[in-house]
């Protein structure tokens, strides 16, 4: 049973006690790896991807039977600034969509054998408009935090975290600008598919908001406060919890990842526990996988969000763990190890 994060403190020091991988597990991963009816090291990152999650799941023969996948919805007060193609009233009735199994996640994560939930966070109440004050307060950032932490199945071996938010590529450029430098432009992207002027106007937007607030951020949780919104501070609050219950992680795209950012800024080895599902299309994306120091399982050329990319890259882990617990040993096959 998680504890109720009681101020955002208390959410950074749960961070730097969080659990690691246990050592032994991994361990008898990787040796039943080194006996298994294949040439040595033959399936590859497979090998990698199965040996990591027996690690993380404490044993040395693990299986996926109960996937999770969470989506979080938000409301950008930013939008106003015009920086999405699309208005922020397709946010509800995107969740309307999920609630009824019609969108692309929906499909996925029933293909993937996942369990599906839906959160809507305020949406009638949108996050402030960063260029002029903070996205959220501190208690508006610690019940986001929150939602994300308390929605996490204790009983689930995987989990995929996605976003539902008019606008947000634009929080999650300013999120990675803070956290690792650069330019506004080198993190800002078309996001739904604004055009030139409308890219340009979203460019000032990030590049406005990071110099509002850059002097008063000191990790990723300020971060967040000050640049974020509510379905991204869910995310990470269910990544961090997932951290807490030895559940691996897969990422989704540059929105997630800009959520996961804020952790890893707050605390080192805070993503150990997950792997990049995919890479997409979102020009910034590779930049801030890099940073990360995530290799993602795929590259579709995908910008949907609704954590459809990692919903998807469930397969590959699924593949690598049921090679690695399903095949026989050498032994168990009666055939001469090489």
């Amino acid at each position: 049973m998680l504890p109720e994060l009681t101020d955002l403190d208390h959410f950074r020091s749960l961070l730097a006690q969080a659990p690691a991988a246990d050592p032994a597990a991994q361990a008898a991963a990787a040796e039943r790896n080194g006996h298994l009816t294949k040439p040595p090291g033959a399936l590859a990152r497979l090998e990698e991807l199965a040996i990591w999650y027996g690690g993380w799941r404490g044993t040395g023969r693990p299986s996926i039977e109960k996937p999770q996948v969470i989506i979080f919805a938000g409301n950008h007060g930013v939008t106003a600034q015009g920086v999405s193609a699309f208005p922020a009233e397709v946010t509800a009735q995107m969740v309307i969509n999920f609630e009824h199994g019609g969108a692309a996640i929906n499909q996925l994560a029933k293909l993937a054998g996942a369990r599906m939930d839906v959160q809507a966070l305020d949406l009638d109440r949108p996050t402030g408009d960063f260029t002029k004050g903070v996205a959220m307060e501190d208690a508006d950032l610690l019940a986001a935090l929150q939602a994300g932490w308390g929605s996490v199945d204790p009983n689930a071996d995987l989990l995929v975290v996605g976003e539902m938010g008019i606008g947000n590529t634009t929080p999650a450029a300013a999120l990675a600008c803070v956290l690792f430098g650069g330019e506004a432009a080198d993190w800002t992207g078309r996001g739904t598919g604004v055009d030139d002027a409308g890219l340009a106007n979203k460019t000032r937007v990030v590049a406005e908001g990071v110099s509002l607030h850059q002097g008063a951020i000191k990790d990723g949780v300020d971060a967040l406060g000050c640049l974020g919104g509510r379905e991204i501070a869910a995310m990470a609050g269910a990544i961090a919890a997932a951290r807490m219950l030895r559940i691996p992680v897969i990422l989704d795209g540059f929105i997630c990842c800009a959520a996961a950012a804020c952790l890893a800024q707050s605390s080192d080895g805070a993503l150990d526990h997950c792997v990049a599902g995919h890479q997409s299309a979102e020009g910034a994306h590779p930049v801030l996988l890099a940073k990360l120091g995530k290799e993602p399982l795929l590259s579709l050329g995908l910008r949907l969000g609704e954590g459809s990319g990692a919903a998807l890259a469930i397969q590959i882990l699924k593949g690598a763990v049921a090679c690695h617990s399903g095949m026989a040993t050498f032994a168990e096959a009666g055939v001469t190890d090489g």
